[in-house]
Protein backbone atom coordinates (compact mmCIF):
# COMPACT_ATOMS: atom_id res chain seq x y z
CA UNK A 1 0.00 0.00 0.00
CA UNK A 2 2.99 2.28 0.46
CA UNK A 3 4.09 2.16 -3.19
CA UNK A 4 4.00 5.37 -5.21
CA UNK A 5 1.06 5.53 -7.56
CA UNK A 6 2.83 7.85 -9.98
CA UNK A 7 6.47 8.76 -10.43
CA UNK A 8 7.51 11.31 -7.84
CA UNK A 9 4.08 11.41 -6.17
CA UNK A 10 4.09 11.48 -2.37
CA UNK A 11 2.83 8.54 -0.36
CA UNK A 12 -0.73 8.92 0.97
CA UNK A 13 -0.75 10.28 4.51
CA UNK A 14 -1.31 7.55 7.09
CA UNK A 15 -4.63 7.88 8.93
CA UNK A 16 -4.45 5.36 11.78
CA UNK A 17 -7.73 6.48 13.37
CA UNK A 18 -9.69 5.74 10.20
CA UNK A 19 -7.79 2.48 9.82
CA UNK A 20 -8.75 1.56 13.40
CA UNK A 21 -12.43 2.28 12.67
CA UNK A 22 -12.32 0.04 9.59
CA UNK A 23 -10.54 -2.65 11.62
CA UNK A 24 -13.35 -2.48 14.16
CA UNK A 25 -15.73 -3.37 11.34
CA UNK A 26 -13.44 -6.16 10.14
CA UNK A 27 -13.13 -7.68 13.61
CA UNK A 28 -16.90 -7.47 14.16
CA UNK A 29 -17.47 -9.15 10.78
CA UNK A 30 -15.00 -11.98 11.43
CA UNK A 31 -16.52 -12.57 14.88
CA UNK A 32 -20.09 -12.64 13.54
CA UNK A 33 -18.97 -14.99 10.76
CA UNK A 34 -17.52 -17.41 13.32
CA UNK A 35 -20.66 -17.39 15.48
CA UNK A 36 -23.02 -17.71 12.51
CA UNK A 37 -20.79 -20.40 10.98
CA UNK A 38 -21.19 -22.48 14.13
CA UNK A 39 -24.95 -21.97 14.12
CA UNK A 40 -25.26 -22.99 10.46
CA UNK A 41 -23.28 -26.19 10.99
CA UNK A 42 -25.94 -27.45 13.37
CA UNK A 43 -27.75 -28.47 10.15
CA UNK A 44 -25.35 -28.10 7.22
CA UNK A 45 -21.84 -29.35 6.49
CA UNK A 46 -19.03 -27.00 5.45
CA UNK A 47 -19.61 -27.59 1.71
CA UNK A 48 -23.28 -26.59 2.02
CA UNK A 49 -22.29 -23.62 4.17
CA UNK A 50 -19.79 -22.46 1.54
CA UNK A 51 -22.38 -22.88 -1.22
CA UNK A 52 -24.94 -20.62 0.46
CA UNK A 53 -22.27 -18.16 1.61
CA UNK A 54 -20.89 -17.84 -1.92
CA UNK A 55 -24.34 -17.69 -3.53
CA UNK A 56 -25.39 -14.79 -1.30
CA UNK A 57 -22.10 -13.04 -2.05
CA UNK A 58 -22.55 -13.65 -5.79
CA UNK A 59 -25.98 -12.02 -5.79
CA UNK A 60 -24.56 -8.95 -4.02
CA UNK A 61 -21.52 -8.70 -6.32
CA UNK A 62 -23.63 -9.10 -9.50
CA UNK A 63 -25.99 -6.36 -8.27
CA UNK A 64 -23.05 -4.00 -7.67
CA UNK A 65 -21.40 -4.84 -11.00
CA UNK A 66 -24.67 -4.42 -12.93
CA UNK A 67 -25.27 -1.01 -11.35
CA UNK A 68 -21.77 0.27 -12.15
CA UNK A 69 -21.08 2.19 -15.39
CA UNK A 70 -19.00 -0.57 -17.03
CA UNK A 71 -21.47 -3.30 -16.14
CA UNK A 72 -20.62 -6.94 -16.66
CA UNK A 73 -17.71 -6.07 -18.98
CA UNK A 74 -15.49 -5.58 -15.94
CA UNK A 75 -15.73 -9.24 -14.89
CA UNK A 76 -13.99 -10.45 -18.06
CA UNK A 77 -10.59 -11.87 -17.13
CA UNK A 78 -7.36 -12.57 -19.02
CA UNK A 79 -6.12 -15.03 -16.37
CA UNK A 80 -8.87 -17.62 -15.77
CA UNK A 81 -6.31 -20.23 -14.68
CA UNK A 82 -5.04 -17.99 -11.88
CA UNK A 83 -8.60 -17.37 -10.71
CA UNK A 84 -9.28 -21.10 -10.64
CA UNK A 85 -6.13 -21.86 -8.62
CA UNK A 86 -6.77 -18.96 -6.23
CA UNK A 87 -10.33 -20.01 -5.53
CA UNK A 88 -9.44 -23.67 -5.04
CA UNK A 89 -6.97 -22.71 -2.31
CA UNK A 90 -9.33 -20.15 -0.75
CA UNK A 91 -12.25 -22.60 -0.84
CA UNK A 92 -10.14 -25.28 0.85
CA UNK A 93 -8.85 -22.84 3.47
CA UNK A 94 -12.31 -21.48 4.25
CA UNK A 95 -13.79 -25.00 4.59
CA UNK A 96 -11.00 -25.95 6.99
CA UNK A 97 -11.59 -22.73 8.95
CA UNK A 98 -15.31 -23.43 9.32
CA UNK A 99 -14.48 -27.00 10.37
CA UNK A 100 -11.99 -25.66 12.93
CA UNK A 101 -14.50 -23.39 14.67
CA UNK A 102 -16.63 -26.45 15.44
CA UNK A 103 -13.94 -28.67 16.98
CA UNK A 104 -11.39 -26.46 18.77
CA UNK A 105 -11.79 -23.27 20.84
CA UNK A 106 -12.28 -20.17 18.70
CA UNK A 107 -9.27 -18.45 20.30
CA UNK A 108 -6.97 -21.31 19.30
CA UNK A 109 -8.23 -21.21 15.72
CA UNK A 110 -7.70 -17.45 15.42
CA UNK A 111 -4.21 -17.73 16.95
CA UNK A 112 -3.27 -20.42 14.42
CA UNK A 113 -4.75 -18.26 11.64
CA UNK A 114 -2.23 -15.55 12.61
CA UNK A 115 0.50 -17.77 11.08
CA UNK A 116 -0.69 -16.72 7.60
CA UNK A 117 2.14 -14.18 6.99
CA UNK A 118 4.70 -16.78 8.10
CA UNK A 119 3.42 -19.23 5.46
CA UNK A 120 3.72 -16.43 2.90
CA UNK A 121 7.39 -16.06 3.90
CA UNK A 122 8.01 -19.79 3.44
CA UNK A 123 6.01 -20.23 0.22
CA UNK A 124 7.01 -17.02 -1.60
CA UNK A 125 10.39 -18.45 -2.73
CA UNK A 126 8.55 -21.34 -4.42
CA UNK A 127 5.72 -19.35 -6.01
CA UNK A 128 7.08 -15.82 -6.42
CA UNK A 129 10.81 -16.48 -6.78
CA UNK A 130 11.71 -14.49 -3.65
CA UNK A 131 14.89 -15.26 -1.70
CA UNK A 132 14.55 -17.22 1.55
CA UNK A 133 16.96 -15.27 3.79
CA UNK A 134 18.23 -16.15 7.25
CA UNK A 135 15.97 -13.46 8.68
CA UNK A 136 12.92 -15.08 7.07
CA UNK A 137 13.95 -18.48 8.42
CA UNK A 138 14.20 -16.91 11.89
CA UNK A 139 10.71 -15.46 11.43
CA UNK A 140 9.39 -18.94 10.59
CA UNK A 141 11.17 -20.48 13.60
CA UNK A 142 9.78 -17.91 16.03
CA UNK A 143 6.32 -18.39 14.54
CA UNK A 144 6.62 -22.16 15.00
CA UNK A 145 7.40 -21.63 18.69
CA UNK A 146 4.19 -19.62 18.92
CA UNK A 147 2.25 -22.46 17.29
CA UNK A 148 3.61 -24.90 19.89
CA UNK A 149 2.45 -22.59 22.68
CA UNK A 150 -1.03 -22.40 21.16
CA UNK A 151 -1.48 -26.11 20.42
CA UNK A 152 0.50 -27.30 23.50
CA UNK A 153 1.40 -30.80 22.21
CA UNK A 154 2.15 -33.18 25.06
CA UNK A 155 0.20 -30.98 27.49
CA UNK A 156 -3.16 -31.12 25.74
CA UNK A 157 -4.25 -33.75 23.19
CA UNK A 158 -3.72 -32.61 19.61
CA UNK A 159 -6.92 -32.47 17.60
CA UNK A 160 -7.48 -32.52 13.83
CA UNK A 161 -8.84 -29.01 14.34
CA UNK A 162 -5.32 -27.75 15.10
CA UNK A 163 -4.10 -29.13 11.77
CA UNK A 164 -7.18 -27.66 10.09
CA UNK A 165 -6.32 -24.22 11.50
CA UNK A 166 -2.75 -24.39 10.21
CA UNK A 167 -3.80 -25.71 6.79
CA UNK A 168 -6.47 -23.00 6.59
CA UNK A 169 -3.71 -20.42 7.11
CA UNK A 170 -1.69 -22.08 4.33
CA UNK A 171 -4.71 -21.90 2.01
CA UNK A 172 -5.24 -18.23 2.84
CA UNK A 173 -1.52 -17.52 2.28
CA UNK A 174 -1.63 -19.12 -1.19
CA UNK A 175 -4.80 -17.17 -1.87
CA UNK A 176 -3.07 -13.89 -1.01
CA UNK A 177 -0.05 -14.60 -3.22
CA UNK A 178 -2.22 -15.57 -6.19
CA UNK A 179 -4.47 -12.54 -5.62
CA UNK A 180 -1.41 -10.28 -5.85
CA UNK A 181 -0.65 -11.78 -9.27
CA UNK A 182 -4.29 -11.53 -10.44
CA UNK A 183 -4.53 -7.86 -9.44
CA UNK A 184 -1.92 -7.05 -12.09
CA UNK A 185 -4.60 -7.85 -14.68
CA UNK A 186 -8.06 -7.64 -13.04
CA UNK A 187 -9.91 -5.30 -10.69
CA UNK A 188 -11.45 -5.99 -7.28
CA UNK A 189 -14.99 -6.58 -8.59
CA UNK A 190 -13.67 -9.06 -11.14
CA UNK A 191 -11.85 -10.95 -8.38
CA UNK A 192 -14.95 -10.98 -6.17
CA UNK A 193 -17.21 -12.10 -9.03
CA UNK A 194 -15.08 -15.12 -9.93
CA UNK A 195 -14.51 -15.93 -6.26
CA UNK A 196 -18.20 -16.08 -5.38
CA UNK A 197 -19.20 -17.78 -8.64
CA UNK A 198 -16.54 -20.50 -8.60
CA UNK A 199 -16.87 -21.21 -4.89
CA UNK A 200 -20.65 -21.46 -5.18
CA UNK A 201 -20.11 -24.09 -7.90
CA UNK A 202 -17.48 -25.94 -5.81
CA UNK A 203 -19.77 -25.93 -2.79
CA UNK A 204 -22.82 -27.10 -4.77
CA UNK A 205 -20.99 -29.97 -6.47
CA UNK A 206 -19.45 -31.25 -3.23
CA UNK A 207 -22.77 -30.79 -1.40
CA UNK A 208 -24.57 -32.91 -4.00
CA UNK A 209 -21.88 -35.60 -3.73
CA UNK A 210 -22.06 -35.74 0.07
CA UNK A 211 -25.87 -35.40 0.23
CA UNK A 212 -27.44 -31.95 -0.17
CA UNK A 213 -29.61 -30.72 2.72
CA UNK A 214 -31.99 -27.79 2.44
CA UNK A 215 -31.62 -25.38 5.38
CA UNK A 216 -34.59 -24.79 7.65
CA UNK A 217 -36.35 -21.43 7.74
CA UNK A 218 -34.87 -20.77 11.19
CA UNK A 219 -31.38 -21.10 9.70
CA UNK A 220 -31.89 -18.51 6.94
CA UNK A 221 -30.91 -15.45 9.06
CA UNK A 222 -27.64 -17.15 10.05
CA UNK A 223 -26.87 -17.96 6.42
CA UNK A 224 -27.52 -14.33 5.48
CA UNK A 225 -25.10 -13.18 8.20
CA UNK A 226 -22.43 -15.59 6.92
CA UNK A 227 -22.87 -14.31 3.36
CA UNK A 228 -22.79 -10.62 4.31
CA UNK A 229 -19.88 -10.85 6.75
CA UNK A 230 -17.85 -12.86 4.24
CA UNK A 231 -17.79 -9.76 2.03
CA UNK A 232 -17.82 -7.04 4.71
CA UNK A 233 -14.86 -8.49 6.62
CA UNK A 234 -12.53 -8.38 3.63
CA UNK A 235 -13.88 -5.02 2.42
CA UNK A 236 -13.24 -3.47 5.85
CA UNK A 237 -9.77 -5.02 6.11
CA UNK A 238 -8.82 -3.77 2.63
CA UNK A 239 -10.16 -0.30 3.49
CA UNK A 240 -8.08 -0.24 6.69
CA UNK A 241 -4.96 -1.02 4.64
CA UNK A 242 -5.91 1.87 2.38
CA UNK A 243 -5.67 4.30 5.32
CA UNK A 244 -2.52 2.96 7.00
CA UNK A 245 0.39 0.64 6.16
CA UNK A 246 0.32 -3.02 7.11
CA UNK A 247 2.82 -2.38 9.92
CA UNK A 248 0.12 -0.31 11.68
CA UNK A 249 -2.93 -2.36 10.70
CA UNK A 250 -1.51 -5.81 11.56
CA UNK A 251 -1.14 -5.18 15.32
CA UNK A 252 -4.75 -3.93 15.39
CA UNK A 253 -5.89 -7.37 14.25
CA UNK A 254 -4.54 -8.82 17.51
CA UNK A 255 -7.67 -7.35 19.14
CA UNK A 256 -9.61 -10.09 17.32
CA UNK A 257 -8.11 -12.72 19.64
CA UNK A 258 -9.35 -11.45 23.04
CA UNK A 259 -12.72 -10.57 21.50
CA UNK A 260 -13.23 -14.01 19.94
CA UNK A 261 -11.94 -15.62 23.17
CA UNK A 262 -14.54 -13.74 25.23
CA UNK A 263 -17.26 -14.66 22.75
CA UNK A 264 -16.23 -18.31 23.00
CA UNK A 265 -16.24 -18.05 26.80
CA UNK A 266 -19.69 -16.38 26.98
CA UNK A 267 -21.49 -18.40 24.33
CA UNK A 268 -19.76 -21.78 24.42
CA UNK A 269 -18.05 -21.95 27.84
CA UNK A 270 -14.60 -22.21 26.21
CA UNK A 271 -11.68 -21.82 28.62
CA UNK A 272 -9.57 -18.65 28.54
CA UNK A 273 -6.09 -20.19 28.22
CA UNK A 274 -3.22 -17.71 28.87
CA UNK A 275 -0.81 -19.81 26.76
CA UNK A 276 -3.00 -19.24 23.70
CA UNK A 277 -2.58 -15.48 24.13
CA UNK A 278 1.16 -15.82 24.74
CA UNK A 279 1.54 -18.04 21.66
CA UNK A 280 -0.44 -15.58 19.54
CA UNK A 281 1.78 -12.74 20.77
CA UNK A 282 4.88 -14.74 19.75
CA UNK A 283 3.38 -15.39 16.30
CA UNK A 284 2.54 -11.70 15.86
CA UNK A 285 6.07 -10.79 17.00
CA UNK A 286 7.42 -12.98 14.22
CA UNK A 287 5.13 -11.20 11.76
CA UNK A 288 6.33 -7.81 13.04
CA UNK A 289 9.97 -8.95 12.67
CA UNK A 290 9.25 -9.83 9.05
CA UNK A 291 7.58 -6.47 8.32
CA UNK A 292 10.45 -4.64 9.99
CA UNK A 293 12.91 -6.44 7.74
CA UNK A 294 10.87 -5.44 4.69
CA UNK A 295 10.95 -1.76 5.67
CA UNK A 296 14.74 -1.80 6.14
CA UNK A 297 15.28 -3.38 2.73
CA UNK A 298 12.99 -0.81 1.14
Amino acid sequence: MAELTTAGAPEPRSQPLKAALWMTGAIASFTLMAVSGRAVQAELNTFELMFWRSLIGLVIVVAIVSASPRGLRQVATRVPGLHLARNLFHFAGQNLWFYGIMVIPMAQLVALEFTLPIWVVLLAPLLLGETLTRRKLMVALVGFVGVLLVAQPGVQPLHPGHLAGLLAAVGFALNIMLTKRIMRYDGVLCVLFWMTLSQAVFGLVLSLITGFTWPSVALMPWLLVVGLTGLSAHFALTSALGHAPASIVAPMEFARLPIIALVGFWLYAEALDPLVFIGAAVILSANSLNMGGGRKRG
